[in-house]
């Protein structure tokens, strides 16, 4: 739906339409902008005391830190750059937060993070900020109680202004000194202009931070081989990295070979998969897989096919290698599951869109017996909350009805057994952005099964969608979805739609209540959209929302903490309109499914494995691909029976 222009107020219905950025994604917030002017000036009192006013220096570019929110579990943050000098400059602002924060989501900037250090600098759509001109970005980070950021430089100069510094040059050539069975000594030559210091990287893992020009890698495994570069840094950010130099540790003289490097899993199937690892170092003989500390088999190459296992398992390997010696240390364990997970009453890779119970007066109006075949799951959205703690209430809405010149609970019921009588699955979504159903309680979780069911019964329905965007109790909730379980039969169908937040870390709410249901969970279909940049896997940087990187990133974190591939989704726009930021175009969409189900055609970011059950995908919504002549379900239903 298309944001309503400044200084206009959109209906309830609207609004409820409208995945909100996360600004306002905590319900302490979502009240605050809600709050009558008594509530906002309370927001005020709290932002005020936060806000940095440095004295700034003439002729300089600024940057202003304020403390926008802080709910306790969480915080907010703006800076304001301000070029205070006669000429357009890019900007370039980097800080430090305590020791236990983190900032996992950024938006209208570009963010990337090294250990405690963040940087930021524009987005790809910003030109040079002009002379007197301000721009700001935003963030959200954790744990609450933040006591504010340090050492913050623009440019290179203190954030209060001053001049600028610019990076370091490249360090001279490094080489490699002492070497222990657990230790390598590394030396290099100065890098040229100001330099605070070095950084050691292993990949981009860094290992160390340094004043001189020389460092030591502890901790190593024994006859193992490993390559480093360095990276000089000062106020104004890393300069190139130095020439690669690779080196071993002892250990290897006692005959036995060294460590095995990281190992891998692909070619999964219900019955078995393939392991490869790098050759390790040393005299080898041969290899030996180990599952639990049982040899399952033994190799003199450097990959083996694993058969006999059950489908639908988790399985974990470590490799050693070996020679007449003895064996050397075991590799990481790498884990896997197999594939063969039961579908339910849904394909293997299905599409699933939501259809809107109101008029937003913007996407197209629908009849739900106007759902194309192209959709697999209807999500019906949505179910209201009631005066009673966890009640949920449906009914065909009175402007849906009034826009479509009269549409009828009659007519609405009767569409969904048509729908059911075609193949498709039709659930019933609870929330949304304007949804204020809570299950806080036993009583509150006891009300939502009998309530959802009792709508199961009425209207057909097959399952519940949980998409409340203000908050959940993964506990009480957990219990309303077992209950509903156990009242509806095995061919419940349970989805969620959490916003990108919500599934950062396996210590979010709605993340908890994933892992608690897994054994009954369908599928998550998180809002990959209306985010700003965020964190991945990898931990390396934020992506850029709108990118294949940003959708296989992050959908690599719930991949790699917990949820099978068959209950992972991924949940878009469906065009122009539809959210506030994070529209792609459905090829994309279609990329990214390719890069998560067979590691090919990825952008700069590969999963560490192929996951070729991963279930499919979601719009929001229906209504909204029929507003763009249904380009997103005819570009990505046909791509979902090419996976494997």
């Amino acid at each position: 739906m298309t944001l309503p222009p400044y200084g206009s107020c959109p209906s309830p219905r609207e609004a409820r339409a409208v995945r909100l950025p996360p600004t306002i994604s905590t319900p302490e917030v979502n009240m605050k902008l809600r709050a009558t002017l008594g509530g906002l000036a309370a927001l005020a009192a709290l932002i005020l005391p936060f806000m940095a006013v440095p004295a700034h220096a003439a002729g300089s570019v600024t940057a202003t830190f304020t403390k926008t929110q802080d709910w306790g579990s969480g915080f907010g943050g703006s800076v304001t750059v301000t070029n205070g000098t006669s000429s357009p400059v890019n900007w370039n602002v980097q800080f430090d937060l305590p020791a236990g924060f983190s900032i996992p989501s950024a938006w209208d900037a570009t963010m990337t993070r090294s250990g405690q250090h963040y940087t930021f600098t524009p987005p790809s759509w910003a030109g040079a900020l002009a002379p007197g001109a301000s721009q700001s970005f935003g963030f959200n980070g954790n744990p609450g109680n933040f006591p504010g950021i340090t050492n913050c430089t623009v440019n290179g100069g203190p954030c209060a202004g001053g001049p600028e510094v610019q990076p370091p040059g490249k360090p001279g050539a490094p080489s490699i000194g002492a070497t222990t069975d657990t230790s390598i000594s590394l030396s290099w030559g100065t890098a040229s202009g100001t330099v605070t210091g070095y950084r050691v990287y292993e990949g981009t893992t860094q290992r160390a931070s340094v004043t001189g020009t020389s460092a030591t890698i502890s901790g190593l495994a024994a006859c193992s081989s490993h390559t480093y570069t360095i990276k000089a840094y000062n106020s104004a950010g890393e300069g190139p990295a130095s020439d690669p130099i690779s080196g071993s540790t002892t250990g290897c003289s006692n005959g036995v070979p060294g460590k095995v490097g990281t190992v891998a899993a692909g070619s999964v199937t219900d019955t078995g998969l393939t392991l490869t690892w790098p050759a390790a170092t040393g005299t080898v003989t041969g290899y030996r897989i180990r599952s639990g500390g049982t040899v399952v088999a033994t190799t003199t190459g450097t990959s083996q096919a694993i058969s006999g296992l059950t489908a639908c398992t988790s399985y974990s390997y470590t490799v050693a290698a070996y020679n007449s010696v003895g064996e050397g240390p075991a590799s990481a364990p790498v884990s896997v599951t197999t594939t063969g997970c039961s579908t339910g009453p849904l394909p293997k890779h299905f599409l699933t869109g939501y259809w809107h119970n109101f008029d937003n007066q913007a996407a197209k109006l629908l009849k739900l017996s106007a759902v194309p075949n192209e959709y697999d799951l209807i999500a019906v959205a949505f179910g209201e909350a009631t005066s009673t703690p966890g009640e949920v209430s449906f009914s065909v809405g009175a402007d849906l009805s009034a826009g479509l010149g009269g549409y009828t609970d009659a007519e609405f019921k009767a569409d969904v057994k048509a729908l059911q009588a075609r193949g498709k699955k039709v659930i019933i979504s609870v929330g949304g952005e304007k949804g204020r159903i809570q299950v806080g309680s036993a009583a509150a979780a006891t009300k939502f099964a009998d309530s959802v069911y009792g709508l199961m019964q009425s209207y057909g329905f097959d399952g519940v969608d949980i998409d409340l965007e203000n908050g959940l109790n993964a506990t009480y909730m957990g219990q309303a979805l077992r209950s509903l379980r156990a009242k509806a039969g095995s061919d419940l169908i349970i989805t969620m739609a959490p916003q990108t937040i919500d599934m950062q870390s396996t210590g979010m709410a709605y993340f908890q209540l994933a892992l608690n249901i897994k054994d009954i969970l369908t599928v998550v279909h998180t809002q990959y959209y209306n985010s700003g940049s965020m964190l991945g896997c990898d931990q390396a940087q934020a992506y850029s929302q709108g990118t294949v990187n940003f959708m296989t990133a992050l959908a690599c974190i719930q991949l790699e903490n917990g949820l099978r591939p068959d209950q992972v989704a991924l949940g878009l726009p469906a065009g122009a309109g539809a959210a506030g930021g994070g529209v792609v175009s459905p090829s994309l969409v279609n990329q990214a499914l390719t890069c998560l189900a067979t590691r090919t055609n990825c952008g700069t970011f590969v999963p560490p494995r192929a996951y070729p059950e991963i279930r499919g995908a979601m719009t929001w919504s229906i209504n909204w691909d029929a507003t763009h002549n249904w380009n997103f379900s005819k570009t990505v239903k046909p791509h979902l029976a090419t996976l494997p």
